[in-house]
């Protein structure tokens, strides 16, 4: 299954080996955002 993979992306030239990692970015930015939300979330109104 990799060696198929790695294969596609080296036809695609350089945009087979970014778009995968523009997508592993975007996930661990949004996993990022995600936990930083949940743990700083306010506990109720504190003004």
């Amino acid at each position: 299954m990799f060696t198929d993979c790695f294969t596609t992306m080296g036809h695609m030239g350089w945009l087979g080996w970014m778009m995968p990692l523009a997508v592993l970015v975007l996930l661990s930015l949004g996993i990022a955002a995600l936990t930083k939300y949940l743990l700083t979330s306010n506990k109720g109104d504190r003004r």
